[in-house]
């Protein structure tokens, strides 16, 4: 099974994310600078699309993003027919397809999660991706993402709370290419709750994000 990090990880995670993404740079992630920041750490700054976008049907440049072989991501449900609220569920749905296309390709400085994503949330994701590939592991099997409720909040920002199903989901070694298979147990539900805000963009990145581990919310 897998799981991203919760909040108390990707606060820890913060000076670790920063040091990665900063090694050899020699400078400052300061606001006054305006240079050497990291892409999706900030809270203004646009941050870069893939060098091959794709032009979707809201006419954003979206970076392309292909799972790893044999990993499949499930949605539900994929659209509630309210235009905002599913704007939110594609986003971040795409944030958590990017999160496993930069394990597959074991690259923790992924342009598409940081598109997708900044602030906590983005750092956390380095560090968790950053595992994989000090592990020698990618990902495989089926994580179904269910009961998907979003809200919004008077400040603009949406509130995203959902289930993941990590039962058939598993890690599978570089190398190797041997399957980590595991048992289901309670532990393979997780409970999300996630923040989200709208950039100049247009796009939904994903800000904060915490979870719960064997949740009795998403027991089967």
């Amino acid at each position: 099974m897998r799981t991203r990090p919760t909040t108390a990880t990707a606060a820890g995670a913060l000076t670790a994310a920063v040091t990665l993404l900063l090694s050899g740079c020699g400078g400052s992630d300061s606001e006054d600078s305006g240079k050497d920041k990291i892409a999706g750490a900030d809270t203004g700054a646009s941050t870069p699309a893939s060098p091959s976008p794709s032009a979707s049907e809201d006419g954003i440049d979206r970076p392309e993003v292909s799972l790893p072989e044999g990993d499949s991501l499930v949605f539900a449900p994929e659209t509630t027919g309210d235009a905002k609220a599913d704007a939110v569920l594609k986003d971040n749905a795409e944030y958590l397809r990017a999160i496993d296309e930069a394990i597959g390709k074991q690259n923790p400085k992924s342009e598409a999660v940081a598109f997708y994503s900044k602030d906590s949330a983005y750092l956390g994701s380095v560090e968790w991706i950053s595992g994989f590939v000090k592990d020698g592991v990618t990902v495989t099997g089926t994580v179904r993402y269910f009961d998907r409720k979003v809200n919004f909040s008077k400040d603009g920002s949406a509130g995203l709370v959902y289930c993941a199903d990590e039962s058939k989901g598993y890690t599978k070694d570089v190398k190797t290419g041997k399957v980590n298979v595991t048992e289901a147990s309670k532990d393979s539900y997780v409970l999300y709750n996630d923040r989200l805000r709208k950039n100049d963009k247009g796009v939904w990145q994903t800000t904060k994000s915490t979870s719960e581990r064997g949740s009795e919310v998403c027991q089967p």
